[in-house]
């Protein structure tokens, strides 16, 4: 990677984000005076003086241009300003929140680091892995559907934990934990996914021959295969820093994230740019740290194009697991459509599942199972569509590893809301909006993932041999780079799917994507949120269509994959002399 190129990526994505951000009140067609009179007091009636009033105390007069100069004039003296709304100082509000959400991160990673463990512990006790289906289905929960269930559990029914504010230690564990199960599964995925191609390596053989102790082949395994995945935990922590604005607000906890997003509703300019400003920094820093860690585990491999990579291995999975949950999302999705996702009965409120309602109903009494199979497609589709879309850009962007890890930073640090706020303001609110919101932020993990993946690739002594015979360029990128980087990247993008599947229904639940009454099932799961404690089933359907969704995604792949490794191998075992 160039330093120069990566570091200009960053300075220029930096100044871009921070000047749509300042340019929100404007872009968004909405008057800001007004915005922030209701914020400042709902009782005041908007009169044309009052509304002369704030625009003066604001100097919105002089235009967003003269704004943003100013701001960046006092940030170069280490002043973010004076909120519009409450008219204090923004930057003991901003190190408030950002201390707050660093504490909840660094206990919610723990709790992913322990979790990842646990599902890379059978890899390498076993020595060979799985297709992941469990661990996809983790990844695919939904975390404020889980700080739900835990303040509900936990908090109100068990009363072992406080269910809201941050007085202590206590109120950390809930949150962590609604935070630290999905980002754990998808890590411990994303390890358990290279582990089997790195314990086939002659090495461990001889290691083990030589009475090599199993922790010991175990941390050297891990070891190898971390580098190209030290950039995943490092997003991994941004966005539990960032990203934890559902669960912040389930549990009212004053984070950096929750106060953007208030600040975004009522157009406080100076404490989002304050908020966001001290997101992309922390995403910076994160970024950076990440490469050094990774260089650290590589050496001076790297440098010398020395590398030895581990040859890829799928994991195949027996064909009853992915067809058995194609077989029950199928009957589910199909059994749905033939029923009316709009009929209202207020009379069969909240209904548990009977045989009239398979899978009960919700708060108007519509049948549920009716709006899972009419939201599959839209839901499905429009996730599917985002996935591919952010695969071939990280592909794309992989090749350009210092503008991919550069760019990868800063798009990784803002949270969707956040995004989504900005492009509903040039688009509108809407499906599309919605989609193109989420598209934007898609690709920073896979393409951190492919970039890694394509420097190690460039670096190893394989590839200097083909160079030395000749091979041209063309040859190396479609026989041994785009193998080598375009299955390790899909199934990673696969993991994310049920994902890019919530963050739409988060966008939609802010009235930013799908609007009621349609039958999405990110919408589905927002609104059985209110009464998730006397309804489960409500908010347990599209949970669990989720969590079969990722399961089918990723033992779907490994089957595939693994089908096409016999195919391969078979012509070669056809030519082996049989010893007699």
């Amino acid at each position: 990677m160039k330093p120069n190129v990566a570091g200009l990526t960053r300075a220029l994505c930096l100044v871009a984000v921070v000047a749509a951000v300042g340019l929100l009140p404007w872009l968004s067609g909405k008057d800001p005076a007004l915005t922030v009179l209701r914020a400042r007091s709902a009782e005041q009636e908007p009169t044309e003086e009052a509304l002369d009033a704030v625009r003066r105390d604001l100097g919105l007069d002089a235009g967003p241009l003269s704004l943003l100069g100013k701001w960046a004039g006092g940030l170069l003296r280490g002043d973010l300003g004076t909120s519009w709304v409450s008219g204090t100082d923004v930057l003991p509000s901003v190190t408030a929140g950002l201390q707050v959400s660093l504490a909840l991160m660094g206990v919610a990673l723990a709790v992913a680091v322990l979790l990842a463990a646990a599902l890379v512990a059978p890899v390498l006790v076993r020595g060979r892995g799985s297709a992941g289906g469990f661990a996809a289905m983790l990844a695919a929960v939904p975390e404020f559907l889980l700080a739900t269930v835990a303040l509900l559990v936990c908090g109100v029914w068990l009363g072992w934990l406080p269910t809201s504010g941050w007085q202590g230690p206590e109120n950390m564990v809930l949150p962590a934990i609604a935070l630290g199960v999905p980002a754990g599964g998808l890590l411990g995925r994303l390890v358990a996914d290279a582990l089997p191609a790195v314990l086939d390596e002659r090495w461990v053989e001889l290691w083990r021959g030589a009475g090599v102790g199993r922790a010991r082949i175990s941390a050297a395994a891990l070891r190898r295969v971390l580098p190209p995945l030290v950039p995943q935990f490092g997003m991994a922590a941004v966005g539990l820093t960032g990203g934890a604005v559902a669960v912040e607000t389930v549990f009212a906890v004053p984070g950096i994230g929750r106060a953007a997003l208030g600040a975004a509703k009522s157009q406080d300019l100076p404490l989002l740019q304050g908020s966001v400003l001290a997101l992309l920094l922390l995403g910076l820093v994160t970024g950076v740290l990440a490469a050094l860690v990774r260089r650290r585990l590589l050496g001076p491999a790297l440098r010398d194009a020395g590398l030895a990579l581990p040859p890829a291995r799928p994991v195949r999975t027996h064909p009853a697991v992915p067809s058995t949950l194609l077989a029950v999302l199928a009957v589910t999705i199909g059994w749905g459509l033939l029923r009316d996702p709009y009929a209202v009965n207020t009379t069969a409120r909240l209904a548990s599942p009977s045989w009239a309602h398979p899978l009960g109903t919700d708060g108007l009494g519509r049948d549920v199972l009716a709006r899972l199979g009419h939201g599959a497609a839209s839901t499905v589709g429009t996730a599917a569509a985002v996935c591919l879309l952010g695969l071939l850009i990280a592909l794309a962007l992989g090749f350009l590893p210092g503008v991919a890890s550069g760019a990868a930073d800063i798009a990784n640090a803002l949270p969707p809301v956040i995004v989504g706020i900005l492009v509903a303001a040039v688009v509108g609110p809407g499906t599309g909006g919605a989609t193109l919101a989420v598209t934007l932020l898609s690709w920073p993990a896979l393409s951190a993932h492919a970039a890694a993946l394509v420097q190690e690739v460039r670096a190893s002594a394989f590839l200097t041999a083909q160079r030395a015979i000749g091979a041209t360029p063309w040859w190396i990128l479609t026989r041994h780079v785009l193998p080598s980087v375009a299955g390790p990247v899909a199934r990673h993008a696969l993991l994310r799917l049920p994902g890019i599947a919530l963050a739409l229904a988060s966008l939609g639940f802010l009235g930013l994507g799908a609007q009621p009454p349609a039958p999405e099932w990110g919408l589905l799961l927002d609104e059985s949120r209110a009464y998730v404690e006397r309804a489960p089933w409500a908010a347990l359907a599209p949970a669990v269509a989720l969590a079969l969704l990722a399961a089918l995604a990723v033992s779907g792949a490994a089957y595939t994959s693994g089908r096409r490794r016999v195919r391969k191998a078979a012509p070669a075992l056809k030519e082996v002399p049989v010893a007699v």
